[in-house]
């Protein structure tokens, strides 16, 4: 199963409308190509495949994040480590 996590976009490649994302703590990048909303640095999306998809609320993320806290603290570490290995793989499934 995929989980869409929010991230928060740390910087934007206009040219090839590429966002650099913070997702708890590792950056990645997303394309803007799929969202219909404007986005600027600062602003939390959730990213499916490598593509963000949705723009949400500072609010909403926070709250979101602070229950994936949670239930990443009551995770044994072998379990974190395949959460981890699952999230990475879902752009392969697509």
């Amino acid at each position: 199963m995929c989980l869409s996590i929010p991230s928060k976009i740390t910087s934007i490649d206009e040219k090839n409308n590429i966002a650099t994302v913070d997702t708890m703590g590792v950056e990645r990048q997303a394309s803007l190509d799929l969202i219909d909303q404007e986005v600027k640095v600062g602003d939390y999306v959730l990213i499916h495949i490598g593509f963000a998809m949705n723009k949400i609320d500072e609010e909403d993320a926070l709250a979101s994040l602070e229950v994936y806290r949670e239930i990443i603290e009551k995770m044994e570490e072998d379990d974190r480590r395949q959460a981890i290995l699952e999230d990475d793989a879902c752009a392969n499934r697509a």
